[in-house]
């Protein structure tokens, strides 16, 4: 399983940004999958997670009400639109996949990691 993570970038406070995530060796539509965020100097952390086969969504409560986690399975892409974005969002943000149907809301319980896109979001 090979995932590609994009959309980063440099945004002020209050913007929105989308991130996408490519998956590409696996058709992963009956996966788990998941974004994760590493600020600088900080533990990787979970962000958000949607299943597979009924798109069900979790949230960290960091980013609830204001983060959007989709798929489209279709295209085996991930997506996570970020809406009134603070510098507190500011990280390397990552999609993964445990690789199974497993909702995983911790960063041991993904087995498959994208590289990272950065999001900086200045005040």
């Amino acid at each position: 399983v090979q995932l590609q993570a994009s959309g980063g970038g440099l945004v002020q406070a209050g913007a929105s940004l989308r991130l996408s995530c490519a998956a590409s060796g696996r058709t992963l539509s009956s996966y788990s999958m998941g974004w994760l965020r590493q600020a600088p100097g900080k533990e990787r952390v979970f962000v958000a997670a949607i299943t597979g086969p009924d798109a069900r969504t979790y949230y960290a409560n960091s980013v609830k009400g204001r983060f959007t986690i989709s798929r489209d399975n279709a295209k085996n892409t991930l997506y996570l639109q970020m809406n009134s974005l603070t510098p507190e969002d500011t990280a390397v943000y990552y999609c993964a996949t445990p690789g199974n149907r497993v909702v995983a809301t911790t960063p041991g319980g993904y087995n498959y990691w994208g590289q990272g896109t950065q999001v900086t979001v200045s005040s």
